[in-house]
């Protein structure tokens, strides 16, 4: 086809040959300009040359973006490069590289914390339990929510105020500042948000994808630990061994046998309330004598199911299998509902999540009747361990039942206690709590109860 040089006229007049899906005209003025003419009438502008003894085309443009000028003139310019060995084609898809490498970067620069929370949590969802995992979305909740128990609205968690934030933007100076906000109102979650915020970003700066994007040293520099407020225990928020008998006896006159039972088994176990809360029947075999706990440092770990503990949750397995009356069952048919044993071993016909939800109202009130001074749910975790050592337990022993993560490099690295091992010396514990509570009970009917229950 002969070469013309290209007019807007002319580029306005190519027409497509009949019969085919596109014609090319060349420019007489431009080496290796081309004008691509579509049958629906599309028009773009080409480069066609010759590089390394292949012919190589190139788009350079639209016509109604590039005039014929501007085309010409981008054409003379591909064909100095190709004369010099250079690709043109390559040239483009290094910056379009370069392109799409900075506007990454830039979606990178601007990735809120809050963007990345929820990530952060699926992600370690598998290795938490439930209420841990719940406890990060506490933290970082906007609030004014409807509370669930009590009047008014819910109030914003620690970490919120940092959730719009880039991750770029969480610097030294400014988590220490949030710390020391947070910390005036509420130091105990302050500092626990702290923590989880330092998890985090120790998580964050091991995926490719954030990596590098959180300054250095942005929890770890001096101005933010000096402000971090220091984790207390409670004063006196554990039982003494000469209160035992009272709050044993208080306890089990509580008319609710799931908070009674539940309570007790806090402090025999010196289980977290709520992993032992969410224990499901499933995780519960009393043949072996032994309980899966949900685990919030490891998951899952397995603790002893000693005798006294046993009674009680056979007694509340007896309820939970037990059918409702017949009035109940005619307001369940009513609902559409069919009754099915609960799953859980503390179960709730009231709380949303099936299983026992909050039984500090029923414990205070025993506390009260007894005369005792107010001990926390988690104070029965702490009394626990402070009794195990009545008993001369090795540290390691009670801190594996409780789920602690091992503190020495010993207990990290050489330490497997099988079950059999833990049961011997938490059968000495609960023996020990029981005859200081002033409690009679005999194992070995403990174990033909619970044979017989299995059996049946």
């Amino acid at each position: 086809m002969a070469k013309e040089n290209f007019t807007a006229g002319r580029v306005a007049n190519f027409q497509c040959e009949p019969g085919k899906q596109q014609t090319i005209f060349w420019d007489a003025k431009a080496p290796g300009l081309g004008l691509r003419v579509t049958e629906g009438g599309a028009r773009s502008y080409i480069f066609e040359s010759r590089l390394n003894g292949k012919t190589i085309r190139i788009t350079v443009g639209d016509v109604r973006t590039w005039t014929v000028a501007s085309a010409q003139a981008e054409a003379t310019r591909y064909r100095a490069m190709t004369d010099q060995g250079i690709d043109p084609r390559q040239q483009r898809a290094d910056q379009a590289a370069k392109a799409e490498a900075a506007r990454v970067q830039a979606k990178r620069q601007d990735l809120k914390l809050g963007e990345v929370w929820p990530l952060y949590l699926e992600a370690r969802r598998a290795r938490w339990g439930e209420g841990h995992y719940q406890n990060h979305i506490n933290l970082a909740s906007e609030g004014g929510q409807k509370k669930k128990r009590g009047k008014g609205e819910t109030v914003a968690g620690p970490l919120a105020a940092l959730m719009k934030l880039p991750l770029s933007e969480l610097t030294a100076s400014k988590i220490a500042a949030w710390v020391e906000s947070e910390a005036k109102e509420r130091p105990t979650n302050a500092a626990q948000s702290y923590r989880i915020l330092r998890a985090f970003i120790r998580w964050a700066d091991e995926q490719p994808a954030y990596t590098g994007l959180i300054p250095p040293q942005s929890y770890s520099a001096s101005s933010v630990r000096d402000v971090v407020p220091k984790s207390r225990a409670k004063d006196g928020d554990s039982l003494q061994r000469e209160q035992l008998k009272e709050w044993f006896a208080a306890i089990q006159k509580i008319s609710n046998p799931t908070i009674s039972n539940y309570l007790q088994a806090l402090l025999l176990t010196g289980a977290r309330r709520e992993e032992l809360a969410a224990l499901r029947w499933e995780d519960v075999d009393f043949q072996w004598r032994s309980m899966k706990i949900r685990d919030k440092v490891e998951g899952t770990r397995i603790i002893p199911l000693t005798p006294y503990l046993s009674s009680l949750l056979l007694e509340l397995k007896r309820i939970n299998v037990t059918p409702p009356t017949l009035r109940r069952l005619r307001t369940l048919e009513k609902r559409g509902e069919a009754w099915s044993p609960s799953p859980w071993v503390f179960s709730s016909t009231t709380s949303e999540s099936g299983h026992i939800a909050e039984p500090r109202i029923a414990h205070t009130d025993a506390l009260a009747m007894a005369g005792l001074p107010h001990i926390s749910l988690h104070g029965l975790r702490r009394s626990f361990g402070t009794l195990s050592e009545w008993v001369e337990v090795p540290a390691g022993i009670s801190a594996q039942i409780m789920g602690h993560k091992p503190s020495a490099l010993a207990e990290k690295h050489y330490r497997r206690r099988p079950i059999d091992l833990l049961r011997k010396w938490h059968d000495q514990i609960e023996a020990w709590i029981l005859e200081q509570a002033g409690i009679h009970f005999t194992p070995a009917s403990a174990t033909g109860a619970v044979l017989n229950a299995v059996a049946n």
